[in-house]
């Protein structure tokens, strides 16, 4: 009775319309689960990063993080439906996809992928394309122009991040040999972890890094932004089983284990370390542990997702301690240390933890543990390869057309007020 009256008022009235159909094949469950972890993967860039990134930084450059944020997603958004979805999802060949679906052509209201609309499938798929380069912002933070940001991100997600994705996700080369990445270790972690490094090394140091203390200005906002991050990741790697199943649960306990693991871990390291442990420490384990699960979210069990988050917590924790006080490298917020050596470990771990004896959901069909870390490992090596080259000759292209840094006086006054003529706060 419940379903007849549904078709009798619902449905059938719909089907009526001129121009309305129902896309063959698609499931109600499937869809609703993916509309659900879209909105949480944006939620993680905006507001959960932006807040995250705010507190991090200085006061006098709180808006400008924000709004870095805020224009990636849109700028982001636009190169997608023109041709972003298309080179990452066309079918092409294997090292990028085809311009069958430049500017959407042939999207429609009964189009499918899959159990999903493909409406759906494209904003999901957005979404990740959106926080990629809007992590790499941590890298340079406080001290590149707006405008050199905006081109930055614009050329990198065009030569970096839509090939990448198509090898892995979209059908390409690496999709062949067989490359287990979830959700995003290689395509998401690595691309920005390395891209952020390069921007560093490239910008320079802030004025009177590593001797003039920088602390975060806010880390109540910090926390905040962070509790949003962990929250959202569940729609980042339970939502990329794109399916509401066993694998989505799955997804979402090993994440939720990882990150518990690697918050505890990084703060009992600074416990032993220091004396004490900190807000800032254990919300950046949390974002290590959450980075680390995520390539292998979708095929690894609990007791894998514990190994993944302590390793995480303890591994990422003296990599930001290299990079900053041996290497004296200014990655401001620690992408490289905590996004990059966690996609690298985290790619690589899964093709270890995938294995059944391990609790993992088992090795494809005529690969072995020793063969599959080999992809891992090639997958990791092109990725790493493929965005450091292409994001230095990007950096350089834009420092010779516009110019990256800002001056040495609109780095003292700070970002907010020198870009956007505007103030975070009323003093």
């Amino acid at each position: 009775m419940i379903i007849t009256k549904s078709l009798k008022y619902g449905l059938l009235p719909l089907l009526m319309l001129p121009g309305v159909a129902i896309a063959e094949g698609v499931d109600s469950g499937d869809t609703a689960w993916v509309l659900t972890s879209t909105a949480l993967v944006l939620f993680m860039t905006l507001p959960g990063l932006a807040l995250f990134y705010g507190g991090l930084v200085r006061s006098k450059n709180v808006l400008s993080v924000l709004m870095q944020c805020f224009a990636i997603a849109c700028v982001v958004t636009i190169l997608w439906v023109i041709y972003g979805y298309s080179l990452s999802f066309g079918e092409g060949g294997d090292w990028i996809g085809d311009t069958s679906k430049l500017f959407l052509a042939g999207v429609t209201r009964a189009s499918s992928s899959g159990s999903l609309p493909e409406t759906v499938f494209i904003m999901f798929q957005l979404t990740f394309a959106i926080i990629t380069p809007a992590l790499i912002i941590g890298g340079f933070a406080e001290r590149m122009k707006f405008s050199a940001m905006l081109m930055f991100s614009i050329i990198w997600v065009t030569l970096v991040y839509f090939p990448i994705c198509h090898w892995v996700w979209g059908g390409g080369w690496l999709a062949d040999r067989g490359l287990l990445d979830f959700a995003g270790g290689t395509v998401v972690h690595i691309t920005a972890g390395v891209a952020a490094i390069v921007a560093a090394v490239v910008l320079g140091n802030r004025s009177g890094f590593p001797e003039t203390p920088m602390m975060p200005h806010n880390m109540t906002m910090t926390v905040t932004g962070a509790g949003m991050l962990w929250v959202g990741w569940f729609g980042f790697n339970a939502g990329s089983a794109v399916a509401a199943n066993g694998d989505a649960g799955m997804a979402m306990l090993v994440t939720h284990v990882s990150a518990a693991c690697g918050a505890f871990t990084w703060a009992v390291m600074e416990w032993i370390k220091y004396g004490k442990p900190s807000a800032l420490g254990t919300v950046t384990g949390m974002v290590a542990g959450l980075g680390t699960i995520t390539p292998a979210s979708g095929y690894v069990g609990p007791m894998g997702a514990l190994v993944i988050g302590v390793s995480a917590g303890v591994i990422c924790f003296f990599a930001t301690s290299f990079i900053k006080r041996t290497l004296k490298i200014d990655d401001s917020l620690d992408v490289f240390p905590v996004h990059g050596v966690g996609g690298i470990l985290g790619t690589f771990l899964a093709g270890i933890f995938v294995s059944a004896g391990l609790g993992g959901a088992g090795l494809a069909e005529g690969m072995t543990m020793g063969s599959q870390v080999g992809v891992q490992l090639l997958g990791i090596s092109a990725t790493l390869a493929w965005t450091a080259v292409a994001t230095y000759i990007i950096l350089k292209v834009v420092g010779a057309t516009i110019g990256l840094r800002v001056t040495d006086e609109q780095e003292t006054q700070g970002l907010d007020i020198t870009q956007h003529e505007e103030r975070g706060y009323i003093l």
